[in-house]
């Protein structure tokens, strides 16, 4: 199919935009009518490295793709609005193919209210999918960032951890926690771990995560004083929160909320089951800091709302010490999370 009847099939794939959106695809910028304040963000998936397509649908690497960059809206606190896609894809590649990475990405948008108002499409040598995301706001100071825990604040996550690294050790029977190289078992062994049920939710976990934009707007307005997304494991997520703030945080792996069937898989792996918690990445659950006498009304806040469940866990607390350290329990044990080598 040549790129101008492809271009053309895409957006009538995507259907009706927000009225917001004044011009879309198929003119050669975007034109919207925005609110007081832009918040943008970009964030790239590259076959390889941050999936593979043979253990993914094509719809499933779209929806992931932008899972992943709204989640950096809903770690501000943001309102979701615009999303821009640059698509690169290896010359050759069947039509079929950008069909359903669109299909996937639009359906997530269709879901939180995002209209994908343009981008680009190129060749290139491996499939690649960069989201360029954009949520408003009208007052800044709803906006919360990675710098505002202060000592005493209390350390909360939503959700569950885990679920995305074990349901890729379920997809490949192979994972990569940080300091412990790629671990490797049996397929059999490892699929044999947990029943179809928790198979499948986890396996979700991975494919198609919800972005928490629903709680970050919660938690923005009920008073967190610092928000980060968990994409790249919960120790080194936290420690830019502990970063930005000048304080050190002290987690207590106990309390750390673990996704259905994480233990079983990690079981399999022969892994410490909080490993997939704290050094697994790709989870897209919000890591949080709210001062004591705000709990109540955060944990208010987040009652009912369906990207949140199973609400707040409270995992550890602010302290003072080396800015950026992440300690858990009393112990300073020093674990680390994801990290892209450059």
């Amino acid at each position: 199919m040549r790129e101008l009847e492809l271009i053309a099939e895409l957006r009538d794939l995507l259907g009706a935009h927000s009225p917001r959106v004044v011009r879309w695809l198929g003119d050669d910028a975007a034109v919207v009518q925005g609110r007081a304040y832009a918040v943008t963000s970009v964030d790239t998936m590259v076959e390889g490295v941050h999936f593979r397509s043979g253990e993914l649908s094509p719809a499933e690497i779209g929806h992931r793709a932008l899972a992943g960059a709204l989640s950096d809206l809903a770690a501000m606190g943001a309102e979701a609005g615009e999303a821009y896609l640059a698509l690169g894809v290896p010359s050759g590649s069947d039509a079929e193919l950008l069909r359903g990475l669109v299909r996937g990405a639009g359906a997530l948008a269709r879901e939180y209210d995002v209209t994908i108002a343009g981008g680009d499409l190129t060749s290139a040598p491996s499939l690649f999918l960069s989201f360029t995301v954009v949520g408003w706001v009208d007052d800044p100071g709803e906006l919360v960032g990675r710098g505002g825990a202060r000592s005493g604040d209390l350390v909360g996550v939503t959700g569950s951890l885990g679920g995305s690294g074990a349901g890729l050790a379920l997809l490949s029977a192979r994972t990569s926690l940080h300091g412990s190289g790629a671990v490797v078992a049996d397929a059999a062994i490892v699929q044999g771990a947990v029943n179809a049920e928790l198979a499948a939710g986890l396996r979700r976990r991975y494919a198609t995560p919800a972005p928490r934009l629903r709680a970050g707007r919660a938690l923005a307005l009920a008073g967190a004083s610092a928000m980060i997304d968990i994409s790249d494991g919960l120790a080194t997520d936290a420690a830019q929160i502990a970063r930005a703030s000048g304080c050190a945080l002290e987690l207590s792996p106990a309390a750390l909320p673990l996704a259905p069937g994480v233990a079983e898989v990690a079981s399999a792996l022969g892994q410490d089951p909080g490993a997939f918690a704290v050094q697994a990445g790709e989870d897209y659950e919000l890591c949080f800091t709210v001062p004591p006498e705000a709990r109540v009304a955060i944990e208010t806040a987040l009652e009912g709302l369906s990207d949140a469940r199973p609400g707040v866990s409270w995992i550890g607390k602010v302290v003072s010490g080396e800015p950026s350290e992440v300690r858990f329990d009393a112990g300073s044990q020093q674990l680390a999370g994801y990290e892209h080598q450059l």
